[in-house]
């Protein structure tokens, strides 16, 4: 037990770390009136929705970190700015910045390399497509479930110019309660997934009979397999089998989806369920895991069904 406690400790405390900074400095900015300024950015693409101003801000902030990002959609909500549709469409948008960060910082560098310009550019295809998707999924769903929403942040300029003393201690008072709250969910998530995980019930996943119904070779299982555990890893593995001609380039796009469709659900509970039920609570939280991930999902089943019709 205190193995299992230590190892969740070890994984929780750096995103808890990244939590606490988020909220504290989305926080602080807010109270010195500069986080309103920020949604001229994002407003050529929220003409197109029905979100608020205050989701365009976040927007903006998840370009750089979307945990920020969405602890500043919670403050909103707090408020009484948004509801928990507005909350859930705006964390979802949210998400889709982190695939440009992806793409610079491990699609480029990391896969292009590892499994060549074909095999390692649809790869990256798939993420641009992926976001663009759940873009679009988001604007649709805006305009048909939600009326224009003009509210906007507390416009802290037309109210007495805060000192930043005064502000840290503003914010630090708001938001403990509110990251005391997280932590602790946060915590019990992660250790009831990591229990299930060491005693085997989220591994239910038998792939040897994958390689015969998607016309894969039997050896492709092992980075098929490894890929759900760590992508970078399966990847490692599938590059030799490319180069040495083990594996065609349509079979190892096939991999990469397979993989990938196993391996989202499997992040989803371990990493993004924990983490988006601390934020918005466990209903909110939940149906945006499992409409981002269920997005991720159909995108690469499409595109299985497409790359098995063309390996025929």
């Amino acid at each position: 037990m205190l193995d299992l406690l230590l190892k969740v400790l070890d994984f929780a405390i750096p995103i808890l770390i990244v939590i606490a900074i988020g909220l504290f400095g989305t926080g602080l900015l807010i109270e010195l009136g500069l986080m309103q300024k920020l949604s001229v950015i994002a407003g050529p693409l929220f003409r197109h929705t029905n979100l608020p101003e205050s989701c365009a801000s976040a927007f903006v902030v998840a370009l750089g970190s979307t945990v920020a990002a969405n602890s500043m959609v919670v403050q909103v909500r707090n408020s009484g700015c948004i509801n928990d549709t507005e909350a859930m469409l705006c964390a979802l948008l949210n998400s889709t910045p982190a695939y440009i960060r992806e793409i610079l910082t491990y699609q480029i560098p990391i896969v292009l390399p590892a499994l060549g310009y074909f095999v390692g550019g649809f790869y990256v295809g798939v993420f641009i497509l992926t976001a663009i998707v759940k873009i679009s999924i988001v604007v649709i769903l805006s305009k048909l479930l939600l009326e224009k929403n003009n509210c906007k942040m507390t416009d802290t300029t037309t109210r007495k110019k805060v000192s930043l003393k005064d502000a840290i201690k503003r914010t630090f008072m708001k938001e403990k309660r509110l990251f005391t709250r997280i932590a602790l969910v946060y915590l019990a998530m992660t250790t009831i997934v990591f229990y299930l995980r060491e005693n085997g019930i989220l591994e239910v996943f038998s792939l040897l009979p994958l390689a015969n119904i998607f016309h894969i070779p039997s050896e492709s299982i092992v980075p098929l397999t490894t890929y759900i555990a760590s992508p970078i890893m399966g990847i490692s593995l599938l590059g030799p089998m490319l180069s040495d001609n083990g594996i065609s380039p349509v079979q190892a796009m096939i991999v990469l989806m397979l993989g990938s469709m196993f391996m989202l659900p499997m992040f989803g509970i371990r990493s993004l369920l924990p983490r988006y039920i601390s934020l918005f609570g466990a209903k909110v939280g939940t149906k945006i895991v499992g409409i981002s991930v269920g997005i991720s999902v159909f995108v690469r089943l499409t595109i299985l069904i497409l790359l098995l019709q063309v390996a025929g």
